[in-house]
């Protein structure tokens, strides 16, 4: 632990040192190549804001489509965006001039603030220029998409987990209400259904699902041919935990109300801070069953993991939907599929709890 600790120090100090380095290397960078950039830049200038220019049009050209704008407003707009794109190019190459002037008329090692030292190298994330050490690393900013009808989110939800069996109540389970979970974790995408309405929405994606199974009474699995049965454990048991992973592939139609937002080069819908209502379904595979069970034999502690397959169906299939607000929702799944195949008596899995879909 002491040389991993070691190794760590001695690359941060390394690190550390590089960046210095590099700092020193850009501060001495003479007025010509200080002009040169500055140059480059100008270029750069003319077709990021032609660039902004094509986007705006497209939208113009868009919402004149989808009759929003009548041809006069549309060539009105089209004329407004081009007069700010030529001043925004005038404007910001009298800048970059004045800097080349200012450069050209002083010495070697002339040094403007740092907001104009064109040196910097830049990073830049969302359009925000971000710095570290003195470092900086540009990169270019693109118009964004006018209509954007697909999105993402992350998928995370867990609960409480049981069976419901053939012929019997679920107040009836052998399982412990409290004790027996589900957990999920997952990705999926949204894709706006109609072109003008965001009321309905097709989301898919993929998820792990992990569901637990706690038997009561001192009981845990036991595997007899093509049978899984749950018999009395010979010892006072601690934990007694069958748990079934499952990659899943769920399907919903999402729909609910959402808000439009207009900006001059794009729109989106948002669904922040509303009521949404999920209905559909999975389908997947069983990509792991374990049991796990801990007692005390001749006062030692011991931890047994055991995996056997225990009969659980390999494909997997089942109903699902949500209701939620924002990014929380209440969340229900129930298996098609029996949770063990052959069985004499039928169990399926059923969960609820929260869900939690985050973009």
């Amino acid at each position: 632990m002491q040389t991993l600790v070691k190794y760590l120090i001695f690359a941060t100090l390394f690190v550390c040192a590089q960046l210095i380095n590099a700092q020193d290397t850009i501060q001495n960078v003479n007025n010509k190549d200080k002009i040169k950039t500055l140059l480059e830049i100008k270029e750069r200038i003319k077709t990021e804001e032609r660039d902004f220019l094509k986007a705006e049009v497209e939208a113009i050209n868009l919402r004149l489509e989808n009759g929003e704008l009548s041809n006069e407003e549309a060539n009105i707009l089209k004329k407004e965006v081009a007069k700010k794109r030529a001043l925004n190019i005038e404007n910001r190459i009298i800048i970059i001039k004045n800097k080349i002037a200012l450069l050209e008329r002083n010495e070697e090692g002339y040094r403007t603030n740092e907001d104009e030292d064109p040196s910097k190298i830049g990073i830049s994330i969302g359009g925000d220029e971000v710095s570290f050490a003195g470092i900086k690393i540009n990169s270019k900013k693109k118009p964004k998409k006018y209509d954007k009808r697909m999105s993402s989110d992350f998928v995370l939800a867990f609960g409480l987990n049981n069976a419901i069996i053939e012929g019997e109540k679920l107040d009836d389970s052998p399982y412990k209400f409290g004790g027996s979970r589900f957990f999920e974790i997952g990705w999926a995408w949204k894709l706006r259904v109609f072109k003008n309405s965001n009321f309905l929405r097709f989301k898919y994606g993929y998820s792990f699902q992990i569901n637990g199974l706690k038997p009561d009474d001192n009981r845990y699995f036991v595997k007899q041919g093509n049978q899984t049965v749950l018999e009395e454990f010979p010892e006072n048991l601690k934990k007694s935990k069958l748990s079934i992973t499952n990659l899943v592939f769920p399907l919903h139609f999402e729909f609910g109300p959402s808000k439009r937002i207009d900006r001059d080069t794009y729109f989106r819908y948002s669904t922040q801070n509303q009521f949404k209502i999920g209905v559909g379904g999975y389908a997947g595979f069983n990509i792991g069953t374990r049991q796990k069970l801990k007692y005390e034999l001749n006062g030692e502690s011991v931890k047994d993991k055991q995996k056997r397959g225990f009969n659980t169906s390999n494909i997997v299939y089942g109903l699902s939907g949500y209701i939620a607000f924002d990014d929380v929702a209440l969340y229900v799944k129930y298996d098609l599929s029996p949770i063990f195949k052959d069985q004499i008596v039928e169990q399926n899995n059923i969960s609820l709890g929260v869900r939690f879909d985050m973009d």
